[in-house]
């Protein structure tokens, strides 16, 4: 009588198969992923970039990435750092490697590095002609501002100006926009067109939401660019702004208004989503969820709307042959939670299923579209240390790291995260008061200088290396 094991057994070769031809397909395709990597203010966007090059390199610390576990990774070489638009890698990680080591400036701009990724093939077929393969992965840095351009090109100049004024409104920004809003009522936007008047106005607007990025810590600013220009700064094209609702009659002030407008969606937001997103294989998103509860309930509403307005922006479904060469979309997309290293490892799970309750409506779409969706905590560079503390005769995890602000070493008990949206006691407790650390030293060939950072390369490319 035939064991379990041979029963098995054919079953076993119909999977060895399968995953040979999966192999094989996978090698039919460009091997040339496009991986973008944005994030909200103050996300840590750059020093993940830094920090994954660094990793990549010589493949050390990273014992979840399938193909450095199995032995299998040779390692990486930088491609193209004579390019205009290189991601300036070797300044950044001078500054994280320095001694003391400082938190690299935030980039402005869309830049680009590419690494040429070298493995050896799991494949029995392949193994036999060409045994060492690469993968060309082509890091896309860009500010997390210009995604939330895109749903403009669904809205006409009144639907925008509807938005932004209600928007305005609110109790957090009422302030702040309390000169644009008042040069808005005296501005004439019917009457002849002027363009020094349109300019101050527009000016006022861009200030206002500068100050909601920069000193109010608010995601959801539109257009991005007004607060991330790169390139555009100074540029006509972004001398416009929201009016209240009228007829647009050529040649007045409200028909320039809603020309540059259009000329911003289609040349710019258009341009960018043409030539760069629409482009993109792979997309991580960065979110820094503990300075959102910091910052209070509104901010934390402020970061749900914007993540809800982000994830509208991808265009969702698997990608084929014919998709890849004619029509390219992201196939996987990963929100991740930054600076997990700021609580303790027994919160790491409340603060993902937190992030999950944040995206889940949006979310659904994307699984239902085809898109592989992953939440996840993570530190691209660890700055603290668990420790271990008694009071009052509980045990308490506390983490260990030197301030930011007051450059001190200092243990603390950093609070906990609520296991679903908080509710309204839990903004009154002051339970949220998450520090923030100065960076710890990244060392060549070192481990634990992370947390989960081989974990999202296993999500994103890992597929890419078998």
């Amino acid at each position: 009588m035939a064991g379990l094991s041979d029963l098995l057994s054919p079953v076993r070769v119909l999977g060895d198969v399968w995953d040979e031809l999966g192999i094989l397909a996978d090698r039919a395709l460009d091997r040339h992923v496009r991986l973008a990597v944005t994030g909200l203010s103050r996300s840590g966007k750059t020093v993940f970039i830094t920090s994954v090059v660094h990793h990549l390199l010589d493949g050390h610390g990273l014992p979840f990435l399938q193909a450095v576990h199995d032995g299998r990774y040779l390692g990486a070489r930088i491609e193209g750092e004579q390019r205009s638009d290189h991601f300036p890698y070797a300044r950044f990680h001078a500054d994280l490697t320095a001694q003391p080591p400082r938190w690299p400036k935030a980039t402005e701009r869309l830049s680009s590095l590419r690494l040429e990724l070298a493995y050896r093939t799991r494949s029995v077929v392949l193994r036999q002609v060409q045994p060492v393969q690469h993968l060309t992965l082509e890091i896309i840095d860009y500010p997390g501002e210009w995604l939330l351009d895109l749903p403009l090109l669904e809205q006409s100049y009144a639907q925008f100006s509807h938005e932004a004024l209600a928007l305005a409104e609110q109790p957090l920004r009422r302030e702040a926009a309390a000169e644009w809003l008042a040069q808005t009522a005296d501005f004439d936007a019917d009457g002849p067109e002027n363009d020094a008047a349109i300019s101050a106005v527009a000016d006022s607007y861009r200030r206002y939401l500068v100050r909601c990025h920069g000193e109010l810590g608010l995601s959801r600013v539109q257009p991005g660019r007004f607060t991330n220009p790169g390139d555009l700064d100074g540029s006509a094209v972004l001398r416009f702004c929201p009016l209240p609702p009228g007829e647009i009659r050529p040649r007045t002030n409200r028909a320039r208004m809603a020309e540059r407008y259009e000329r911003y969606r289609e040349e710019v937001v258009r341009r960018f989503y043409e030539e760069h997103f629409s482009r993109f294989d792979r997309q991580i998103v960065l979110i820094d969820l503990l300075g959102a509860l910091n910052a209070g309930p509104t901010h934390f509403a402020d970061t749900q709307d914007t993540l809800a307005l982000i994830l509208k922006s991808f265009r969702y479904g698997s990608s084929s042959l014919l998709t890849r060469l004619f029509s390219p979309r992201i196939d996987r997309l990963l929100f991740a939670v930054s600076k997990a290293d700021h609580v303790a490892p027994n919160q790491h799970p409340a603060l993902k299923q937190l992030l999950e309750l944040m995206i889940r409506p949006a979310a659904r779409q994307a699984r239902y579209e085809g898109i592989q969706t992953e939440v996840m905590t993570l530190a691209a560079l660890r700055c603290t240390e668990v420790v271990r503390t008694e009071h009052q005769g509980q045990v308490l995890s506390c983490v260990r790291g030197l301030l930011r602000d007051s450059a001190r070493e200092t243990v603390l008990f950093p609070g906990e995260i609520p296991p679903d949206l908080p509710e309204p006691d839990d903004w009154l407790s002051g339970r949220f008061r998450f520090k923030a650390f100065a960076p710890r030293r990244l060392v060549p060939s070192a481990s634990g200088q992370h947390i989960r950072l081989d974990q999202a390369l296993q999500f994103l490319i890992g597929d890419k290396l078998a």
